[in-house]
């Protein structure tokens, strides 16, 4: 059995992680245990130290990459493959959409610093939808470029989790790059490969149903008239669009956000599941008037029960918010292991063309010249 060992940048609690154990290619020809992971956010790591390591803290680094010794990353493992999910905070279609010219946007640099350093026979990386359009497009093409100057071919991907058996409707850029020298061909795995029939919300909630006593279960404690509200929004409906009385209706000049006080609906997959929860964000049961526990978002991105989350509740929602499915993840990675066994596997065709390289400064040469 071949093994590669994962490294892996902004590894937030360990949705990718997850899914990378989880993966095996046909006939367990290959399979991805853990070499080393860094993030800064001490929560997260905790977490990630926990379900990933078995409680080991020694080979995940809480620091920020802008300052992080790559040298001491080495010292601990060496890698064969590579993951980073960058920061989504300036590509997201809610928020400034700052870009690569933002506070974190260019922190995709790093995990280009990465490749050029560390030569993984391929990587995974994957950030929001909205990154397509960073500066009418040349910014993600400026991304593309450099990760293939690096050394890769590159297959983008935007995937919908809905339709690979995730219980909600989250949209991702995801880019698989191979190492240019290498002869294995990665395909976007086809929906039909998805392990759960059922994604709606109420199968994900209630099937099985959640173990008394499971971690991260703490309820939100709602106001009074917030409850008021809830009882008289329907499911999958939001405070925008439903029969309020005037008490009870949000007066915000201009503000139409769907999912302000959304409730679900328990026979479609959730709407996105997000970091926020302030302002009516939390995502909202169907049928009971309140907000979901942690848990029953976690069980929304595919976690499973057993999965502990470190921190207070509001780090633990911002973890479980700015993961990656791990079901989802796991598609993903075992039809990269099946790409290097040499296996077939139903594939369907990329939905990004490779965009032309412009010919701009790049974040990555710019910090990090050869």
């Amino acid at each position: 059995m071949k093994v590669f060992r994962l490294g892996e940048l902004f590894c937030g609690p360990g949705g990718l992680a997850r899914g990378a154990l989880d993966a095996r290619a046909a006939g367990n020809a290959c399979e991805i245990r853990h070499g080393w992971a860094t993030d800064n956010d001490p929560d997260a790591c905790a977490t990630y130290a926990l379900n990933i390591c078995g409680g080991d803290s020694s080979t995940v680094v809480c620091e920020d990459v802008r300052k992080l010794d790559f040298a001491r990353l080495e010292r601990l493992a060496g890698v064969d493959c590579l993951a980073f999910g960058f920061p989504c905070n300036d590509f997201s279609l809610v928020g400034e959409k700052k870009g690569t010219g933002g506070d974190y946007g260019g922190l995709y640099a790093y995990g280009v610093k990465a490749l050029r350093r560390f030569r993984p026979e391929w990587f995974v990386a994957e950030n929001v939808a909205g990154i397509r359009n960073t500066d009418s497009g040349r910014g993600f093409a400026r991304i593309l470029g450099e990760m293939a100057a690096a050394g890769y071919r590159l297959t983008p991907h935007q995937y919908r989790f809905d339709e690979y058996g995730v219980p909600q409707a989250r949209r991702r850029v995801i880019i698989v790059g191979v190492r240019a020298d290498l002869h294995a061909v990665f395909r976007v795995p086809s929906p039909e490969l998805r392990r759960l029939p059922d994604n709606s919300a109420r199968s994900a909630l209630e099937d099985p149903p959640i173990p008394p006593g499971a971690a991260n279960s703490e309820p939100t404690r709602h106001d009074p008239e917030v409850v008021r509200r809830l009882r008289r929004i329907r499911p999958g409906e939001n405070a925008f669009n439903s029969d309020l009385p005037p008490s009870l209706s949000l007066n915000v000049k201009g503000a139409r956000i769907s999912q302000i006080y959304r409730r679900l609906d328990p026979d479609r997959p959730s709407y996105t599941v997000t970091g926020s929860g302030g302002g009516g964000t939390h995502i909202y049961h169907w049928s009971e008037p309140r907000a979901l526990t942690n848990r029953e978002r976690a069980r929304l991105q595919t976690f499973p029960d057993d999965f502990v989350f470190k921190g207070a509740k509001g780090s633990v929602r911002r973890q479980i918010g700015m993961a990656v499915p791990c079901e989802g993840a796991r598609i993903i990675f075992e039809a990269v292991l099946n790409s290097f066994a040499g296996i077939v596997y139903k594939s369907v065709d990329s939905n990004i063309p490779f965009p032309e390289a412009r010919s701009l400064p790049t974040a990555a040469h710019r910090l990090f010249p050869a």
